[in-house]
């Protein structure tokens, strides 16, 4: 009889032809799971009845052209009652299921290498990790954004339950923390790739590690505990419902409970890679193993395997083979190892390995608490002819042979990663242009794979999958529109900033002209012709038009050193509301726009001056009072929206009010466009912007941006939720100094419900 709180196998599932890679409970039906495979199938399992207590396959999903890599649950939908399921291939994508049918509902393009981790969050919001890098947002079959920052594959991704915060694990040792589509902090602490990540609470998760470790960590970003076990990389995690308690699995072969902090059991499998685990709704562990079969352990003993099956459960693991170069066991010297009579002395906890020598032959033993006795877990042996399926981990990506490739006699041996769906002759050719070879090589290297892979299955090499996403599309908006009691969004129009005082912005320019350096000492016929320009672009009844010598002095003197420059750039930002200047400087040579707007950038750099990071952006402002100027930055918005959002932690009043009108004239822009893409990072910046911004100018126009991005929207309405705006803007709702804060708040509130 098992003892308290110790987990035995329920049942095996067989189905799977290949490793079982990812695992995720399903909303429907009740008790259901779904796993995924390198076989390129997902399998929806429901319980039966039958006397094993097994599952039953309800469902098979096909779609990907290559190994499926994870899976997640997206929550149910008014429109999809019992959820979607979404899968990440080595193809680049991800493929959304119904329950109805086996292919795709629909399928996500946009990472260009494999998608290997999912995760589902509030409003059918997706979170993608991939080996290009990146992680991405998605929503109502989009990419709203993708999150850059890491320097290796993005192996973990994660919603946490608060709205808008999101966490990667890359293989750069680090973890990133998310808001709003922006890197709030970055966690230090793994020496090697992080494979898995799981939400512990609103304030905290786990993260595991190539590096044999698990981490808790505060969203904070404080490591407040370490655990160790594992004795070789770890793959996966799952966390009990009361928050505390996890399961781990990994290379080691293991799956490990986690109780109060301690490991309380480990339950060694006949694989080599338990490469994921999930905790159903009954408090199962159900884990896949590269074997290609589901395990389901369980703590209640009538949903225990009978007699019979434990016994073939555990002579199955008696008969595995234990390659000691995995490092699991440590050093084997098989002169100082003890006979059969160590086993006669008890163990010290559960999971204590043991080798004993017996003959010529090294056995392992594993100690069971449960059963107060050693367990055989296999045979140690110098090295396994056997084929396993056991990856190897090259760069941060997972590889089924990592080569060793000498070319040259005498110079540096190189590394030629391969999979075996790879093509061998397109893997060589890239192989030869990556080191700058010889493509007379190509042959010798294409021949060698082709001999080394032997007994595998060669098979095409996979599709590339080009980045789609252009902002074109199929585009849906609600129906819903604005009553006309609202007077404050949509605001198409462009805000500019208007207020001029010719006579001491002039005056400003003569006084620091005197003193400035010789070869950008201006003379008094450029001066001259600098006030002129001034005079006509100020004054609406003026005859005179802005010369073509007067816009290009402007240009070149706006080129004055930082610490002068600033009443120049006061200038040119009343300058481009004329519509000659805004033709002339944004557009009438493309060329000439990118300059404009690249120099304005470069004054705005975080550390740069206060002045003239106000005037530059109140500069990109007003180019939106021409057409030239508004088409100008739409086509630089990506380059021009981060900029800005640079400066939200910028402690200045007037800093943030231009910032605020720089992304409402974006969204006015962008209103009633498809352009998704765009308007995301609308939603971002402006999200960033209110975690820092006092002034309430500056929020009332930021709120006036979020209600223009999201009225008649609903795509951008559900991004706007999952990024958390309503939590994060209700507390304007109260604000009566001024008025219009409140009162557009609750407008931005009501378009959201």
């Amino acid at each position: 009889m098992a003892s308290p709180n110790s987990y035995k196998l329920s049942c095996s599932i067989p189905g799977h032809e290949m490793d079982v890679r990812g695992l995720a409970v399903a909303f429907f039906p009740d008790g259901a799971f779904t796993s995924v495979s390198r076989d390129r199938t997902g399998r929806v399992w429901v319980p039966n009845s039958s006397p094993d207590r097994g599952f039953t396959e309800m469902h098979c999903m096909t779609g990907h052209e290559n190994f499926v890599s994870c899976v997640c649950i997206i929550a149910p939908s008014d429109t999809y009652p019992r959820g979607l399921i979404a899968t990440g291939g080595n193809d680049h994508n991800i493929c959304v299921f119904t329950l109805d049918q086996p292919q795709p509902l629909f399928t996500l393009k946009g990472h260009k290498n494999t998608v290997c981790a999912l995760s589902s969050g509030k409003f059918g919001t997706l979170l993608s990790g991939s080996w290009d890098t990146t992680a991405k947002v998605w929503l109502n079959e989009k990419c709203m954004m993708t999150l850059q920052g890491h320097t290796a594959a993005v192996w973990a991704v994660v919603i946490l339950p608060e709205q808008g915060l999101m966490l990667s694990g890359s293989a750069d040792k680090t973890i990133k923390l998310w808001k709003a589509g922006r890197c709030e902090k970055t966690f230090t602490g793994h020496e090697d790739c992080v494979r898995g990540l799981a939400v512990v609470s609103d304030l905290e998760f786990l993260s595991c590690s190539n590096d044999a470790t698990i981490r808790r960590w505060l969203v904070t970003g404080e490591c407040v505990q370490v655990y160790y076990s594992h004795t070789n990389y770890i793959y996966s995690l799952a966390v009990f419902p009361n928050g505390q308690d996890f399961v781990s699995t990994g290379e080691d072969r293991t799956l490990r409970i986690w109780k109060q902090g301690d490991c309380q059991q480990t339950i060694r499998l006949p694989a080599q890679s338990v490469w994921c685990c999930c905790i159903l709704p009954n408090g199962d562990i159900a884990v896949g193993a590269s074997d290609g079969l589901i395990r389901v352990f369980t703590e209640v003993e009538d949903r225990m395997a009978n007699p019979q099956d434990l016994q073939a459960f555990e002579d199955e693991l008696s008969k595995t083979t234990i390659d000691p170069k995995t490092g699991d066991l440590g050093d084997i010297k098989m002169e100082d190892l003890p006979g059969r009579e160590h086993l006669e002395e008890p163990g010290n906890r559960d999971g204590q390995t043991r080798l004993i020598k017996e003959g010529q032959n090294v056995e392992a033993y594993q100690w069971s608490v449960a059963d107060s006795r050693w367990m055989k877990i296999g045979d140690v042996v110098g090295g396994s002819n056997q084929q396993t399926s056991k990856k190897v981990n090259y760069e941060g990506k997972e590889y089924d042979f990592v080569f060793t490739i000498d070319i040259n006699e005498g110079g540096p041996s190189m590394k030629l990663p391969y999979n075996v769906t790879d093509d061998p002759w397109l893997t060589a050719h890239n192989f030869l242009q990556k080191n700058e070879l010889s493509p007379m090589f190509l042959d010798q290297v294409a021949n060698f794979i082709i001999e080394n892979t032997k007994g595998h299955t060669l098979g095409a090499a996979a599709p590339s999958a080009a980045d789609p996403f252009t902002g074109r599309g199929a585009y849906s908006s609600a129906a819903s529109r604005q009553t006309s009691t609202n007077i404050y969004f949509p605001k198409t129009d462009g805000v500019t900033f208007e207020q001029a005082n010719a006579t001491q912005i002039m005056a400003k320019l003569k006084e620091l002209n005197g003193g400035a350096p010789g070869e950008y000492r201006l003379s008094e016929e450029v001066l001259e012709s600098l006030e002129k320009l001034l005079v006509s672009v100020c004054n609406p009844c003026t005859t005179e038009q802005p010369t073509t010598e007067q816009i290009s002095l402007l240009w070149k003197t706006s080129h004055w050193p930082e610490d002068i420059v600033f009443p120049v750039l006061d200038i040119l930002r009343l300058a481009v509301r004329h519509p000659q200047v805004n033709d002339s400087l944004c557009g009438g040579d493309a060329d000439d726009g990118v300059a404009l707007c690249n120099h304005l950038l470069s004054l705005m750099k975080p550390q740069g001056r206060p002045a003239n990071q106000m005037l530059a952006l109140r500069t990109l402002c007003n180019c939106f009072s021409g057409w030239r100027g508004r088409a100008l930055l739409l086509a630089q918005r990506e380059a021009v929206l981060s900029h800005a959002a640079d400066l939200c932690s910028v402690c200045n009043k007037n800093i943030h009010i231009a910032l605020a009108t720089l992304v409402l004239n974006y969204a006015g822009s962008l209103h009633g466009q498809p352009d998704l893409e765009a308007k995301a990072q609308c939603l971002s910046v402006a999200s960033a912007a209110l975690e820092s911004v006092q002034d309430k100018e500056a929020v009332f126009r930021l709120l006036v941006a979020l209600g223009t991005t999201v009225a008649s929207d609903q795509t951008a309405q559900d991004l706007a939720k999952s990024l958390g705006v309503m939590s994060q803007i209700a507390k304007y709702t109260s604000v009566t100094d001024p008025a219009k804060v409140g009162e557009c708040c609750q407008l931005v509130l009501k378009e959201l419900q």
